[in-house]
């Protein structure tokens, strides 16, 4: 899904607001008026000497996307323009497309590596959305083709996984598939006992993410991969969140198939990867098709210098992984410490065994979506909403069994490689002045009605990745 970021014109229909206002943007002429949002008032939360007019943003959403190392800038700007490497490495009968075909090797040899994987296990792909859904209905519609034997038409997942998985689930489900969506416990973690519980003699695929997008959780892969071996299902992990701030090895986790996304490692976006485990690689149908390449898994003409980022993005991961580890964890306790001490401060998962640098926050009687509009000089990241255009808060803390007005008064935070201390100390005095003066807006501003307009369709939308 796309993420809605602070700075989008359109805040929360529950955000404070000032008794009188103007017109509904988009709605003009039409009748429908709200007040205006707390940003059209005189600011009441700007902090001394930082004010947000002043050209100052800070980046923390990182689990969204990551900017692009500058060695894997360097890397893939070799492989463009006429004295680059440009050829189609699918040429082979040439130098030009056997230099391609070579970087591209390397790169798979990185990726490879980092994983613990061998290099012809590694499947090119557009992002960790297709890898998924090569994955998952690749698996699913393999085993219930002609020819299939007995037909397994059962599928383990949970309700906290990204959208690429639980659609790929839904439609699947409208083609005669058994789905089973397990919940995490409060810390949102999934146990291998549940997953044992789960199974089924048609059980054809259990796939799960090892760290949660919105909250960080580490999901025990091992455990459940010993579960899934021993019953010869196929095991399928998103690693997109968990390539860049774990240590990650395929065999040891018994996984058949990983799911990876270049720019969640501070790679370039459009690429991404499938790990395929060599006894499960016929157990799979390619979703499209073409030119044979990649195995006949993945049909299309290889990005070049896309995999060569990618790839030079997985060897800087691999390099610095510990010393990533260490600095982004010492950047969240500073932040959590800082934020921990007022009134109405909650995090969401708290207690379980999490990566360093992601984590779900809120404030009591602070809706989301007013905190992040209030504070257009900070990337976060707030909830999700549905295809049917109403503001709905994360499935993820839905899943968890947050309550729903705590899910709205919660927002993602997500640290990187680029994140600094002065970054964070700035992050932490903007937040704890903007709550501040939203409680102060919201306590004298009379009751206002959220939006007054007849048809859902008018409502703002706001998506979360």
């Amino acid at each position: 899904m796309t993420a809605r970021r602070i700075g989008d014109p359109t805040p929360m229909a529950n955000a404070p607001v000032a008794p009188a206002g103007g017109p509904v943007p988009g709605l003009a002429g039409r009748g429908r008026r709200r007040a205006p949002d707390v940003l059209s008032l005189p600011h009441p939360m700007a902090v001394p000497g930082d004010a947000p007019s002043g050209g100052r943003r800070v980046y923390l959403d990182y689990a969204a996307t990551t900017p692009a190392d500058p060695g894997v800038i360097a890397a893939m700007t070799e492989c463009l323009g006429r004295e680059g490497v440009f050829g189609n490495p699918a040429s082979r009968t040439h130098a030009f497309g056997r230099e391609a075909s070579e970087r591209v090797e390397a790169a798979r040899e990185s990726v490879a590596s980092l994983i613990g994987a061998e290099p012809s296990e590694v499947v090119w792909t557009s992002g960790a959305t297709e890898s998924t859904n090569l994955a998952v209905k690749g698996v699913a519609l393999a085993a219930t083709a002609p020819g299939a034997g007995e037909r397994r038409r059962h599928i383990v997942t949970s309700a906290a996984e990204h959208k690429a998985t639980l659609d790929c689930c839904g439609w699947l489900e409208g083609r005669g598939f058994e789905v089973t969506r397990l919940r995490p416990d409060s810390g949102g973690a999934i146990t291998a006992r549940a997953v044992e519980a789960a199974l089924r003699r048609d059980t054809v695929l259990v796939s799960l993410m090892a760290v949660n997008n919105e909250v960080g959780t580490i999901t025990d892969l091992g455990a459940i991969g010993a579960v899934t071996r021993a019953r010869g299902i196929v095991f399928h992990a998103d690693l997109a969140q968990a390539a860049a701030r774990l240590p990650v090895s395929v065999d040891s986790l018994r996984l058949d198939l990983a799911s990876l996304s270049g720019h969640k490692m501070y790679g370039p976006k459009g690429v991404g990867a499938l790990y395929v485990r060599r006894s499960v690689r016929d157990r799979i149908e390619p979703q499209v098709h073409g030119g044979g390449q990649e195995l006949g898994l993945r049909a299309g003409t290889l990005p070049t210098h896309q995999i060569v980022g990618m790839g030079a993005a997985a060897e800087l991961v691999r390099r610095r992984l510990d010393e990533d580890r260490e600095r982004v964890a010492a950047l969240e306790r500073r932040l959590l410490d800082s934020l921990g001490g007022m009134d109405g401060f909650f995090r969401n998962g708290d207690g379980a065994d999490r990566v360093p640098g992601i984590v779900s926050v809120g404030f009591e009687g602070v809706a989301s979506e007013s905190l992040l509009v209030a504070l257009p000089d900070l990337a976060l990241s707030t909830g999700s909403a549905c295809t049917s255009r109403r503001v709905e808060p994360s499935h993820v803390l839905a899943s968890l069994g947050v309550p729903e007005d705590r899910a709205r008064c919660s927002v993602r935070v997500s640290l990187g490689r680029y994140a600094t201390e002065a970054e964070v100390e700035y992050a932490a005095r903007r937040l704890a002045a903007c709550v501040t003066g939203l409680r102060a807006l919201a306590s004298v501003a009379p009751a206002a009605p959220r939006y007054l307009a007849e048809d859902p369709a008018d409502l703002p939308v706001g998506v979360s990745a």
